[in-house]
């Protein structure tokens, strides 16, 4: 109900045949171009505050530009970019436009090398200058380096204060700059390494550069720039001379995919997006792997590397409820194991009544877990047919089986996002009155005072929408009593590592188990949490502990969920109104791959994270 942003997405294509191949197999020399297009278009849930694509020539003459790149925000960023790049061919003739050779030797954006990527922010810093790739020029192609990435870092500053200690000086106090300048660095002392190697084999001039982008390895390059990343991320990189890389984290937080056959190489965040564009099946594509690089020299070779050694796996599990496109097989699957494991819940919840109870979802993406949860339902209702046809025993009595026979789960479509709210309007209760009305309800799809209304969701992080809209609609139908279902558990702490959930006030959940301690008298609780949360604050973060677990111990899940209802239900509304969560359990045996549940449970995957929830309980305790 409430959109969650997650950091980003990215995308290499790496054309491995002469334009000219192209243009003759698929009609046109733009066929890497356009397969960019549809890899970021397809992964457009992924960033919505802007977007950039960056480009390599392999072969453009001295003198000539071989790097490009063109960047845009908003969320019409992608068109925005694309329509830049073929305002370049605007006054071509249809000869020149579909000369391949033509286009390889003078036109903008005409490479073999493309990088893209799809932003959103969960620092709060907007603007152009925030949206990758960002660039790193010089005067030797080797030495140019683009870069982006789907990533957040949880020891910016301690990144920082190495490499200004090594006396480089960032541009911005920014993870994406600080990343730049340390492998920007790398890159150009493996350069220089290579030169002195050439130069010392009696090679000079074009050849000597030659020989260094043939030579360059950016296996070098990254084992030793990443080591001191720590957090979630998946890095990628195209230098001015044709090399490439994606990198992931050694925690295997975030994801990325890849295929290649002998005409293209591609990488994207999601695999669905990569089977898409070139049709190709999921058993050809490939997960890049924690703490490994995917490198492709200049010639266009590829190799996997482990960069750096696998740290504690944890994929981030809210990639499978909710970021990722649901249209991949595994997701889908998961997702409807998650609709599915919360039958018994729900059940209790509306008292086993099925025949009184409307099932449906909001918002889109909870729409698989719904099916699961119908396919759940589906499956118990035919059990206690079969219960009741057997009670029947040898006396068949026809109108009592035609009954039992006609018990259905009933199914509805009762919400509908209605409208988007305007960012001009900025008084808050203008906002306030207008967010009451982002959804609308289908009059006529519950019989009034008599059903249940059962309300699926993916996530419930902060409850806002719920609060200020949902709730208050729904209560319109006038139901006697509305679940609202999450597919996913509480989410207690705050995420580190790419999602826009930083701070512990946003947290329902915490802000329940808050007003539960001091209602019950027990404010000690947070004192000595806060004490603890101090007394650790300059100790190495390898030595921290996770206390802020003890706001939640007092409680039962079931006793947090009941305070949450308590803060979101607005004044006024008539139904009764109950909260079920995702169990951990549960949560786990639906996605069993996919362990990192931090968000969820607390235990973060690196010291880095627990740091940052370490301050994050302080600053809630000093600013309220």
């Amino acid at each position: 109900m409430e959109q969650l942003k997650h950091e980003c997405g990215v995308t290499i294509v790496r054309l491995l045949k002469p334009l000219e191949h192209y243009r003759q197999k698929y009609g046109t020399w733009m066929w890497g171009l356009n397969k960019l297009y549809l890899l970021m278009e397809k992964q457009h849930n992924r960033g919505q505050e802007g977007a950039g694509l960056a480009c390599v020539k392999l072969n453009a003459m001295v003198g000539e530009e071989y790097m490009f790149r063109e960047r845009a925000v908003g969320t019409g960023a992608i068109s925005e970019i694309f329509e830049s790049v073929h305002k370049h061919y605007a006054g071509l003739t249809p000869e020149q436009l579909g000369d391949a050779r033509l286009a390889e030797r003078e036109l903008p954006f005409a490479g073999e090398l493309y990088m893209g990527h799809l932003r959103y922010s969960t620092t709060g810093r907007k603007g152009l200058d925030y949206v990758h790739p960002f660039l790193r020029r010089n005067n030797y192609r080797a030495k140019n380096l683009a870069l982006c990435g789907n990533f957040n870092l949880t020891n910016v500053d301690e990144v920082f204060s190495n490499i200004t200690a090594a006396g480089q000086h960032p541009r911005k106090y920014a993870d994406t700059y600080i990343m730049l300048e340390q492998v920007g660095h790398r890159l150009d002392r493996e350069v220089e390494r290579l030169y002195e190697i050439c130069k010392g084999e009696g090679l000079q001039g074009v050849d000597l550069t030659l020989a260094i982008e043939q030579r360059l390895d950016l296996q070098n390059v990254l084992r030793t720039s990443s080591p001191e990343w720590e957090g979630g991320y998946v890095i990628c990189g195209i230098t001015g001379s044709g090399d490439s890389f994606a990198v992931r984290d050694p925690w295997g937080i975030r994801t990325a995919f890849w295929y290649m056959d002998d005409e293209v190489m591609v990488l994207a965040s999601e695999r669905p997006v990569i089977q898409t564009a070139l049709n190709v099946p999921a058993e050809e594509i490939h997960e890049l792997q924690p703490g490994q690089a995917l490198i492709q020299n200049r010639a266009g070779d590829m190799r996997l590397v482990q960069i750096n050694a696998t740290q504690r796996v944890s994929p981030c599990s809210f990639e499978r409820i909710y970021f990722s496109r649901g249209s991949d097989m595994d997701i889908y699957r998961e997702r409807k194991a998650l609709g599915r494991n919360l039958i018994p819940s729900i059940l209790r919840a509306v008292d086993h009544d099925i025949e009184n109870t409307v099932f449906s979802f909001i918002p889109n993406t909870a729409e698989v877990a719904f099916f699961g949860m119908l396919e759940g339902l589906d499956k118990h209702l035919n059990q206690l047919k079969v219960q009741e046809i057997e009670a029947l025993g040898h006396t068949l009595d026809r109108q009592r089986l035609e009954r039992i026979l006609s018990m259905r789960i009933r199914s509805e479509k009762v919400a509908v996002k209605d409208i988007k709210l305007r960012t001009f309007i900025a008084e808050g209760n203008s906002r306030n009155d207008l967010a009451a009305h982002v959804y609308d309800i289908t009059y006529g799809s519950l019989r009034p005072y008599a059903d249940n209304l059962v309300i699926i969701d993916d996530s419930i992080v902060r409850g806002t929408t719920l609060h200020q809209s949902i709730i208050g609609i729904l209560d319109r139908l006038h139901p006697k009593k509305i679940v609202i279902v999450s597919s996913s558990p509480q989410v207690r702490y705050p995420d580190y590592y790419g999602i826009d959930m930083a701070s512990m006030q946003q947290l329902v959940a915490f802000r329940a188990a808050i007003a539960l301690l001091r209602e019950r008298g027990m404010e000690s609780v947070i004192d000595a949490t806060y004490d603890k949360c101090v007394a650790q604050e300059h100790l190495p973060k390898e030595q921290m502990r996770n206390y802020v677990k003890d706001i939640y111990s007092p409680f039962s899940d079931e006793e947090i969920s009941a305070k949450i209802v308590e803060l979101l239900t607005p004044a006024g509304i008539r139904a009764k109104v109950e909260l079920v969560y995702q169990t951990l359990d549960g949560l786990h045996q639906a996605c069993p791959r996919h362990t990192g549940d931090w968000y969820f449970s607390g235990d973060y995957p690196n010291a880095g994270g627990l740091k940052l929830l370490n301050k994050a309980f302080i600053d809630y305790i000093k600013n309220e």
